[in-house]
């Protein structure tokens, strides 16, 4: 009986069935938001071609900053803490430099905007996928993969736009599968923690 007033309150209470869902894309939105800035810088100067080269530094540093922070609610000393902080400003200013040799004049010469644009896409999902495996972030290194996937799908786009739109369903078909199986965890560890009056 308690079993089917609980069902009946999920049903009534929508915060309640949709909290998995809620901490599934609040936890995700950062490294999804990543992704589109990335494949949008792309696309952006391949139409204008123009080379955004602040954009490309500004998202190192914001992927950088996103690091630390889902890292650093699980890092307690401040020895630690200040070991996080300074590798990833390390890494990330390995990158940036790596970046800025690129755009300089004599390199750059030889590639065309877009072409800068993709090398620069290139270093970034680099040094975000070592990110990640330096972090032990999954979504970190998932982020530098995907982000490596963009650069030879956008260098594609102009011969195929099907290849595109299969990629952004293999992109959702993913989003979906973490989302079944973070919220099927959930629900099971839920259903573990049921005292037995509940049951």
């Amino acid at each position: 009986m308690d079993e089917i007033e609980a069902t009946r309150d999920d049903r009534t209470n929508p915060s309640v069935a949709r909290s998995p869902v809620t901490r599934f894309v609040r936890e995700q939105f950062p490294f999804i938001v990543a992704l589109v800035l990335s494949i949008a810088g792309v696309a952006y100067t391949n139409a204008s071609r123009q080379p955004l080269v602040g954009y490309w530094e500004f998202l190192a540093i914001a992927i950088g900053v996103t690091g630390v922070i889902s890292k650093w609610s699980q890092v307690h000393s401040r020895e630690a803490r200040w070991q996080l902080v300074w590798t990833q400003a390390l890494h990330w200013i390995a990158v940036l430099v790596a970046m800025n040799i690129i755009l300089l004049s004599g390199v750059s010469q030889f590639l065309t905007t877009p072409a800068i644009s993709l090398v620069l896409l290139t270093l970034l999902a680099l040094g975000t996928f070592l990110a990640g495996v330096s972090l032990l972030s999954l979504q970190t290194a998932f982020l530098g993969l995907a982000m490596g996937a963009a650069v030879p799908m956008i260098s594609w786009l102009k011969q195929s736009i099907l290849l595109f739109l299969l990629a952004a369903v293999f992109l959702i078909g993913l989003g979906i599968t973490f989302w079944f199986r973070n919220s099927g965890q959930t629900s099971a560890a839920s259903s573990r923690h049921k005292s037995p009056d509940e049951i």
